[in-house]
């Protein structure tokens, strides 16, 4: 017989399952691969950060679907930017960027990009920038690097990743503030970049650390100067441009955005799984090794982020002439 207080019970137990199921079905895990887009080359930062973050939620059976990555470096992160903003299922579009996720809109206002559309998952990192030269060019510190390349005008090529791009804003620094005019050098990513300088093709790069890591540890890549507020630990004998007189740090986002349209609940699973991968032993030890910097970042601490880098990136390209 089945008393007024089991059929209570039985109630209360149907409308409970009932609230656990709604709240299970709303919550979001992806059901086919992720599009994991980079918007830069093979072999530079962003591609090795990319497939380092794809490693980590593997090995660690963090998402139920992998992320498959795809590299568009193209336009100086212009076909990254597009394949994302078009994407045909936002929910499964995610994509690691550079400063050129600022600056490519600015400098290409055709692309119709409004950087602030893209959902905000994590900023895993700020990445640093040095000068680099071969040992074999003899040049040891900034002011010999100063003479030479004054001396060897348009002669002197400085390499870097992408036009109008982060390595394209410090020749330009280097170049309208110390009466140099280095020729500048477009390659879809900051390995080639190192390559080339490794191989005596180019003159210069400024490579990050983690580009240019191997070539400095065989001895055939040498730092000159960092672009940082202070020394970094990696490199404690390198002194930053500002030690020298220049009035000038630049660093560089390592962040996962999501797609425009992307939904709430698909963003607040993008933003758990990135906050494990950055709290991971793997990306610490990561982060320490590549002299990067930086707390992680997301939602509308990351939007007034790039709210920020937007205006002083559109002050800096004015400043140069790159746009009006």
């Amino acid at each position: 017989m089945i008393t007024r207080r089991t059929m209570i019970g039985l109630v209360a137990a149907t409308m409970l399952a009932s609230t656990s199921f709604t709240g299970i079905a709303h919550a979001f895990e992806p059901n086919k691969p992720v599009d994991f887009i980079i918007m830069a080359g093979k072999g530079g930062g962003a591609d090795k950060m990319a497939r380092l973050m794809q490693s980590i939620i593997e090995k660690n059976k963090l998402s139920t679907r992998p992320l498959v990555p795809i590299n568009k470096s193209g336009g100086s992160g212009a076909e990254a930017l597009i394949a994302a903003k078009g994407a045909r299922d936002p929910d499964h579009t995610i994509m690691v960027t550079l400063n050129s996720f600022f600056t490519t809109p600015l400098r290409q206002p055709g692309l119709k990009i409004d950087a602030m559309k893209f959902a905000p998952i994590g900023r895993m990192a700020e990445d640093t920038f040095l000068l680099w030269v071969h040992k074999d060019s003899g040049i040891t510190t900034f002011e010999q690097y100063l003479e030479k390349a004054k001396k060897d005008g348009s002669k002197w090529v400085m390499g870097g990743t992408g036009k109008n791009s982060e390595d394209n804003i410090i020749t330009d620094y280097l170049n309208n503030n110390y009466g140099l005019s280095m020729k500048y050098i477009p390659y879809k990513g900051g390995g080639a970049v190192a390559k080339q300088v490794a191989g005596k093709q180019l003159n210069s790069s400024v490579n990050n650390p983690s580009e240019a890591l191997g070539f400095y540890e065989s001895g055939d890549m040498v730092p000159l100067v960092a672009f940082t507020d202070e020394r970094l630990p990696m490199f404690p004998d390198v002194p930053t441009l500002k030690e020298k007189g220049g009035d000038f740090s630049y660093f560089m986002q390592r962040a996962v955005v999501g797609a425009p349209g992307m939904s709430d609940e698909a963003l607040a699973y993008y933003n758990g799984l990135f906050k494990k991968v950055y709290d991971s032993a793997e990306w610490q030890d990561y982060k320490k090794k590549k002299s990067l910097m930086g707390d992680f970042m997301s939602g509308k601490d990351l939007v007034s982020y790039w709210g920020t880098q937007v205006d002083r990136h559109r002050k800096i390209l004015k400043a140069s002439g790159a746009i009006k």
